[in-house]
């Protein structure tokens, strides 16, 4: 996969500028879920990562300027992350990494969109419920008032709805994963691992938290960390949380991702 214990990030304009390799956007030492999940999805596919310095929200103190205006530049929004392969055009949203993750992975990769259409309508309303507009992480974003709460349209009465979205959606999954666990599979959709098992997986950390040996620790993500310990924690989603979620997600992450996971950052 090309990556080492201490990754390197090169800078944005160099990934945006170069014409062959398949590059996205992080910040060392932040496993932001999004980003962790594309590097995940990039693993199982077998496609090498070169790792771009994704810019952060807010003004530079020193020149005043919005730290991400160049990469609104570059591709027109700023979500995180955001990925370059080849001379292609940019794509920051979750589907559009999927479909070009699954054309450019390696040949001897599973498939994380099943050729059945029937189970590929499971699998994308499965990601939809955890990565789309009011889903599981959109959800958790508006819990409380900021800067990324606002962008994704916090109010004081989503806000509130929240947390009972939150848990509806973890017993969706747990429903999907104890009815597979009686016909015999580990998997969310069929027998083998698809994009919803990858992205369940990952995405899951918000609500159940890892151990550093799938999580490592590092100074950048403490605070992320404790929202997600917090998060666990809020009343209907803790009631809706159980053990066989937790041993499905480890499963996929140890079995078929990069653990533990490679952040770069300062480790704790």
């Amino acid at each position: 996969m090309n990556e080492t214990k201490n990754p390197e990030f090169i800078q944005l304009e160099e990934a945006a500028k170069m014409t062959t390799g398949t590059r996205a956007t992080f910040i060392p030492g932040m496993q932001a879920l999004y980003a962790e999940a594309l590097k995940n999805i990039c693993y199982v596919k077998k496609i090498p990562l070169i790792r771009a310095l994704h810019p952060l929200m807010g003004v530079d103190k020193e020149t005043g300027k919005d730290r991400q205006e160049k990469l609104y530049e570059l591709t027109s929004q700023t979500s995180l992350p955001t990925m370059f392969h080849n001379d292609e055009r940019p794509r920051s949203n979750w589907t559009e990494q999927l479909a070009l993750a699954e054309r450019i992975g390696a040949s001897d990769s599973p498939a994380l969109i099943p050729a059945d259409f029937r189970q590929r309508v499971e699998v994308f309303g499965l990601c939809a419920i955890v990565l789309a507009e009011d889903g599981l992480v959109w959800n958790m974003r508006i819990l409380s008032d900021g800067p990324l709460g606002r962008k994704y349209g916090y109010s004081a009465e989503a806000s509130a709805q929240a947390p009972d979205k939150m848990a509806e959606i973890i017993r969706v999954i747990d429903a999907q994963v104890q009815a597979q666990e009686g016909r015999g599979s580990k998997y969310l959709i069929g027998d083998a691992i698809s994009a919803a098992d990858v992205y369940w997986a990952t995405m899951s950390m918000a609500v159940i938290p890892a151990p550093p040996e799938i999580m490592p620790r590092t100074k950048q993500n403490e605070g992320m960390l404790a929202m997600f310990e917090a998060s666990s924690h809020i009343p209907p989603v803790k009631e809706s949380l159980t053990d066989r979620l937790e041993v499905q997600r480890d499963y996929i992450l140890t079995t078929y991702c990069e653990t533990p996971a490679l952040l770069g950052g300062d480790p704790i």
